[in-house]
């Protein structure tokens, strides 16, 4: 038996680490693709088999609206912000205002994000580097990936100088051999909340209600706090 779920990567590290406590509780696997929201929901209406959906709340309103997840199903996650990360042990640049922003990533050899059209963090950061002027200066060192989780593990991988990434905090958090330098300038904060909602064509409705209870819950809220994830009001 196995549960079919959807999942921006925001929430791949959680939800994996809830995936033994899940099998041993219900029997059931879960049978995760992990990617882009845009993604993730085009998927999902092209009729990709799916017990679950975990993206943003927006997202997950939208297609609760259209009829696509059941709307008594829907759970809060948390917020998640969006941050820069260097490889680990490399210098840690300065980024907390706009200027010193803008020096860093003229300065990277390579800009490590995810999907600039599909993924919520690389649609952001695209329209941060417009804001800051300079993505077409940089638009030859951009190194865009099809979600934040393998932008961050090859940026981990990668050769070279004076390397940058910009993606969601549990993403950074979530991959060995890079570090957190810390969150966008407030100007161009991105703080997102993401959400679980039942499908509406789900073949086993009842028992992804019982991962989202768990997921979303106060017995998983450690973990998700530890993942990056701020529970309660902004």
């Amino acid at each position: 038996m196995q549960l079919n779920i959807l999942s921006g990567g925001a929430a791949q590290s959680v939800v994996t680490a809830l995936a033994a406590q899940f099998r041993a509780a219900t029997g059931y696997e879960l049978a995760c693709t992990f990617s882009a929201v845009g993604a993730m929901k085009a998927k999902l209406l092209a009729g990709a088999p799916a017990d679950l959906v975990i993206l943003t709340q927006a997202v997950v309103a939208e297609l609760a609206a259209g009829g696509q997840v059941l709307r008594d199903s829907c759970a809060d996650l948390g917020r998640v912000r969006t941050g820069i990360a260097v490889r680990a042990g490399d210098p840690l640049p300065e980024i907390a205002s706009a200027d010193a922003l803008r020096s860093a990533l003229l300065a990277a050899e390579g800009i490590y994000l995810p999907d600039p059209q599909k993924a919520t963090a690389g649609i952001h950061f695209a329209g941060v580097l417009d804001k800051l002027g300079i993505r077409a200066e940089v638009g030859a060192r951009l190194r865009p990936y099809p979600n934040g989780n393998t932008a961050m593990r090859e940026l981990a991988q990668a050769q070279g100088a004076r390397l940058i990434g910009c993606t969601q905090v549990t993403e950074i958090k979530s991959t060995p051999g890079v570090q957190l330098v810390g969150m966008l300038p407030r100007e161009f904060e991105l703080a997102t909340v993401y959400s679980a909602g039942v499908c509406t064509a789900a073949a086993s409705a009842d028992t992804a209600r019982r991962f989202i209870a768990l997921l979303a819950g106060e017995g998983s809220r450690a973990l998700r706090v530890k993942a990056g994830f701020e529970l309660g009001t902004a």
